[in-house]
């Protein structure tokens, strides 16, 4: 777990889902846990990307579009939030885990 800034996160977050096996990704939360975002590499050039929070929505992007969807839903889900919390996720079936409370 890491708790990362919001700015310069899009280009962090992208370079290491290009560096993961298929099905890992990330797991992106507000610092409160109450909305977030979870991306799973699904092939080479392909991303899950499942949102949750202000809307429920799921999407699937090549890896050229997924920064410009991140900035827009940055905007939306955590329009806020100055840090985020990030985990790795190694596999689907950990998306949406209740995480320890500080």
């Amino acid at each position: 777990m890491a708790l990362i800034n919001k700015e310069g996160s899009i280009r962090r977050i992208r370079e290491g889902l290009e560096k993961l096996p298929e099905f890992a990704g990330y797991e992106i939360l507000s610092y409160k846990r109450n909305r977030g975002l979870d991306l799973l590499r699904i092939e080479a050039g392909l991303v899950l990307v499942r949102e949750r929070g202000y809307r429920e929505a799921e999407y699937r992007v090549s890896m050229a579009d997924l920064e410009k969807l991140l900035k827009s839903l940055f905007r939306f889900e955590f329009p806020r939030s100055r840090q985020l919390r990030l985990y790795q996720l190694a596999s689907p079936e950990e998306r949406g885990q209740t995480r320890k409370r500080l």
